[in-house]
C-alpha cells in the first residue's frame, strides 16, 4: 500500500461502543458530565490566569497552557464517543481514525514537555529564588511552549509515517472507545511485532523517560530543601504535592498503554476514562484546592462579581 488513499479499509468499527442500551445511557451520562467538568474547570483556570494580574507569572502561564492542553486532549475523543453512543453505527472513518491518533500523540507530547517545564519552574523557584525571574523570563516560557508543540508533532509523525503505509486489507474492528497506534497496527495485514516494538520504543520509552526525569527533579528539589532547612521541607512538599500528583495521574495510564501494548480490553477501557476524562477534570481541581494564589484569585473574582451586582 502506498498511502492513505490506497487502503482497502475505509472505516474502523469501535466494538467498545456496541453495548446494551442501559450501559449506553450510563456512558453517555458519565462522559457528558466529565466532559462538561473538563471544559468548565480548565477554561475557568485559563480565564482566571488571563484576567487576574496577580497570576501573571511563569508558573501560572504554564498552568494556563496545561489547562488548555487538557481541554484539547479530552476533546479529541470524548465528544466523538458521546455522538457515536447516540448513533446506531459505531464507526470512525480510517482518515478520521488516523487524524484522532495524531492529535492524541501531539497533545500528549505537548503535555509531557509542559510538565517538565513546570518542574523546572519549581526547581528554579525553590533552589534559586533570587535568580527566578531572570531565569524564568517570558522568552523561556514561550520557548517551552514552542518546544512542546514541536516535540509533539515529531513524536506523532515519527509513528504516523510508517503506520500509514502498512497494508490494511481485512479486519477493521477494534475493542476500544478510540483509535491508537497499538490497536490499529494489529489490524494490518502484515507481521505487526516489529511495528509494535517501534511504538513501544517511541511512546513507551518517552513516557517512562519523562516520568523518571520528573520524579528525579522533584526528589532533587526536596533533598535540596531538606539540606538547607529541615523545617522548610514540609512547606516544599505541600507546594510540590499538586505537581507530583498530576505527574502520577498522567503517566500511570500512559505507561500501562504503551509499555504494555496489549492490555486486557477491560483495563484498556478503564484507562481510557482515566486518561481522557478523569485526569483533565482532576488537574484544575488539584491546582485549585492546593494553591493559595488561585484561592485568593477566586475570592477577588467573587468580590468583583458581587460588587458589580450591587452597582
Amino acid at each position: 500500500m502506498g498511502g492513505l488513499n490506497d487502503s482497502m479499509v475505509t472505516e474502523i468499527v469501535l466494538l467498545a461502543l456496541s453495548c446494551s442500551w442501559e450501559k449506553k445511557l450510563f456512558l453517555i451520562l458519565i462522559c457528558s458530565l466529565l466532559y462538561l467538568a473538563v471544559i468548565l474547570g480548565n477554561l475557568f483556570i485559563l480565564f482566571l490566569v488571563i484576567f487576574d494580574s496577580h497570576l501573571h507569572s511563569p508558573m501560572y502561564f504554564l498552568l494556563a497552557n496545561l489547562s488548555l492542553i487538557d481541554v484539547c486532549l479530552s476533546s479529541t475523543t470524548v465528544p466523538k464517543i458521546i455522538k457515536d453512543l447516540l448513533n446506531e453505527y459505531k464507526v470512525i472513518s480510517f482518515q478520521g481514525c488516523m487524524t484522532q491518533i495524531c492529535f492524541i500523540h501531539i497533545i500528549g507530547g505537548v503535555e509531557m514537555v509542559l510538565l517538565i517545564a513546570m518542574a523546572f519552574d519549581r526547581c528554579t523557584a525553590i533552589c534559586k529564588p533570587l535568580h527566578y525571574l531572570k531565569i524564568m523570563n517570558s522568552k523561556i516560557c514561550i520557548s517551552f511552549i514552542i518546544t512542546g508543540w514541536v516535540t509533539g508533532v515529531i513524536h506523532a509523525m515519527s509513528q504516523f509515517l510508517f503506520v500509514i503505509n502498512l497494508p490494511f486489507c481485512g479486519p477493521n474492528k477494534v475493542d476500544s472507545f478510540y483509535c491508537d497506534f497499538p490497536k490499529i497496527i494489529k489490524l494490518a495485514c502484515t507481521d505487526a511485532v516489529k511495528f509494535e516494538f517501534i511504538v513501544t520504543a517511541n511512546s513507551g520509552f518517552m513516557s517512562m523517560g519523562t516520568f523518571f526525569l520528573l520524579i528525579l527533579s522533584y526528589s532533587f528539589i526536596l533533598v535540596t530543601v531538606w539540606k538547607r532547612s529541615s523545617g522548610e521541607l514540609s512547606k516544599a512538599f505541600v507546594t510540590l504535592s499538586a505537581h507530583i500528583t498530576v505527574v502520577f495521574l498522567f503517566f500511570t495510564p500512559c505507561m500501562f498503554l504503551y509499555v504494555w501494548p496489549s492490555p486486557p480490553p477491560s483495563i484498556d477501557k478503564n484507562l481510557f476514562i482515566v486518561d481522557f476524562a478523569i485526569i483533565p477534570v482532576l488537574n484544575p481541581t488539584i491546582y485549585t484546592l492546593r494553591n493559595k494564589d488561585i484561592k485568593v484569585a477566586i475570592k477577588r473574582l467573587s468580590k468583583k462579581i458581587s460588587y458589580s451586582r450591587f452597582c
